[in-house]
């Protein structure tokens, strides 16, 4: 049985942080410095009473609502998220309830960053040529403005909160293909948030400033750019080429490349050092900002929505992720 991504749908919060407020907070940057070396003009970020959950049921009623789907034919839910309601229960239970799905379904969670899709639409693939479910609602959410410092100006540029519904089933516009997986948690701590669980659950409270004015601390999120970087550029080149052999074609039979959308600095060294040319290297940033694990979905759907993505087209999607993990697949339009 083959398994295929039927239909996508995405949410963002209803709040805007523009480039031209974030000035307004740090005068030493300007609009055009942002817009020139991040190129996202606009970020949207989570109410403070609204979660990764909420956003995710907001995603999904969408996707139901505009590709005309029957909520009752849900036969498993995978939930990816990094910023859940709680430690405890499992937020994809609770979007169950809340969206009246079957209770006679699977639904789980799982934690990653911005390699989450790829690695949540691969078990939902393998759900379903396994014959364990035959439509799969993979949801992404993430609310990471909540765990930035305010006085964050490099982090606040970049990310923004939003959630993504995909209906991977038996049926639908794009077949899925081989995946390409790695993992090396030797580069944890280089994104990381280091309070708040178990391994140190109480507040360290060891803010401080550098010379530049810029916070760290273990209570907030923290990104060492420069590693995150290097291993994005690193990681890459080896993964695309085992994507091509896993799925046995070559850079020439990619129509289109729709990879992680984390900011236009990233991108334009990544598409440079694969030698891609612009025309096929697809990017959707500019209006959200890096939405983690949302950004290819989000993506995927802009690029179907204006004919960038056409049928008999073959796209390759590709994510470096936190942890260190990261993924690709090639899908079959």
């Amino acid at each position: 049985m083959q398994a295929y991504i039927r239909a996508i749908s995405y949410y963002l919060p209803s709040k805007i942080i523009s480039n031209d407020q974030i000035v307004r907070e740090f005068p030493e940057w300007t609009v055009d410095k942002i817009n020139n070396k991040i190129g996202i003009r606009e970020r949207h970020v989570a109410a403070d009473d609204e979660t990764a959950t909420d956003m995710a049921v907001k995603a999904s009623e969408k996707l139901f609502e505009e590709h005309s789907i029957d909520r009752g034919q849900i036969d498993y839910v995978i939930f990816c998220t990094q910023s859940p309601d709680y430690f405890l229960p499992t937020s994809a239970c609770i979007i169950q309830d809340r969206l009246k799905l079957s209770t006679s379904i699977g639904a789980i969670d799982i934690n990653l960053g911005c390699s989450g899709f790829i690695f949540a639409v691969s078990l939902a693939k393998g759900l379903i040529t396994g014959n364990m479910a035959k439509h799969v609602l993979v949801i992404t959410s993430e609310t990471y403005s909540k765990y930035i410092h305010p006085r964050d100006k490099g982090n606040r540029t970049i990310f923004g909160d939003a959630a993504a519904a995909t209906l991977v089933s038996i049926e639908g516009i794009a077949e899925i293909g081989n995946f390409s997986f790695g993992t090396d948690g030797s580069g944890a701590e280089n994104l990381i948030l280091k309070t708040g669980a178990s391994r140190n659950k109480n507040l360290f409270n060891d803010l401080s400033f550098d010379d530049y004015g810029n916070p760290k601390s273990s209570d907030y999120l923290y990104m060492d750019g420069s590693a995150i970087l290097n291993y994005t550029l690193d990681y890459f080149p080896p993964l695309i080429e085992d994507i091509f052999k896993k799925n046995k074609v070559n850079k020439d039979d990619i129509d289109l490349f729709v990879f992680h959308q984390a900011n236009k600095y990233i991108m334009s060294l990544l598409r440079k050092k694969l030698k891609i040319s612009e025309d096929k290297f697809y990017c959707f940033y500019e209006n959200t900002g890096n939405t983690v694990s949302s950004t290819i979905p989000i993506a995927l759907r802009e690029a179907l929505d204006d004919k960038n993505i056409k049928r008999g087209h073959k796209v390759m999607s590709a994510a470096p992720g936190l942890g260190y993990s990261w993924g690709g697949v090639i899908f079959n339009f």
